[in-house]
């Protein structure tokens, strides 16, 4: 039997890892990487440090694989995810197969928590029920980066007796849901926000949260909703990769 770890490791900042996670940090043999792209030196230096400041006693080793491709614009955004996961789960097959032994376990680290929008417990599940490896799993949660983004704002997250939907910029362009005052927005890449600008609305926004490079603005929407996508390109231009997320909500 081989034991895979999803270990949730918080927004950015090493301080948000939590003991449970640091504990299963350190039973772990091997990590499995597969970043992609102008971030993957930061987000690997992120990863390093952690496992430095937190493994104590024990060795490990990690095993990298090129991240698979997607389409990033999509004619059919489900299916382009679908077959996205397909071929990671044949790479994770692959790294399973040749980088562990029987009794070994393996680490895999996801930023935020694995729970939210995040496809490798999907991934791992379907490996397991394929029944090719024998496989044990379990998930460690993280901090989220809407937990950090309220933290670091110093605000609730949920006004008092009201909802808060978390959604991504490609649902909220249908439209602001009318069953809910708050949205908590993620993978936006297009800065949905503004088509709000005219609205009475205020924002909470956030990148690289618990970095170095992190940057915060909030305040009315038409008032800073123009600073945000001038800061988010500059941020965009200088880093070559941009993670940020918001709040965005009716105001009283």
């Amino acid at each position: 039997m081989k034991t895979i770890l999803i270990i949730g490791i918080g927004a950015g900042d090493p301080d948000y890892i939590t003991v449970q996670a640091i504990k299963a940090l350190n039973r772990v043999d091997v990590f499995f990487l597969m970043d992609k792209g102008p971030a993957k030196v930061k987000l690997r230096a992120l990863r390093d440090e952690l496992c430095h400041r937190h493994i104590q006693g024990r060795t490990w080793r990690t095993a990298e694989a090129p991240s698979p491709p997607r389409d990033t614009a999509p004619a059919d955004y489900r299916a382009a995810v679908d077959a996205l996961n397909r071929n990671k789960q044949a790479v994770l097959e692959t790294m399973i197969e040749s980088e562990m032994k029987d009794g070994e376990t393996a680490g895999i680290l996801v930023w935020g928590d694995p729970m939210l929008y995040d496809s490798t417990i999907r991934n791992i599940e379907a490996i397991a029920a394929a029944g090719r490896h024998p496989i044990a799993y379990e998930v460690i949660p993280g901090i989220t980066a809407v937990q950090a983004l309220a933290a670091r704002h110093r605000i609730p997250l949920n006004r008092i007796a009201e909802p808060v939907m978390l959604t991504t910029g490609r649902r909220l362009a249908e439209g602001f849901p009318s069953d809910s005052e708050s949205v908590v927005v993620l993978l936006d890449g297009g800065d949905t926000y503004r088509c709000f600008a005219g609205q009475d609305m205020e924002i909470y926004w956030g990148a690289y949260l618990g970095t170095p490079d992190e940057i915060l603005v909030s305040g009315p929407l038409s008032e800073v909703s123009d600073e945000i996508h001038r800061r988010r390109s500059e941020a965009r231009r200088a880093n070559g990769w941009i993670m940020d997320i918001y709040l965005m909500r009716r105001r009283t």
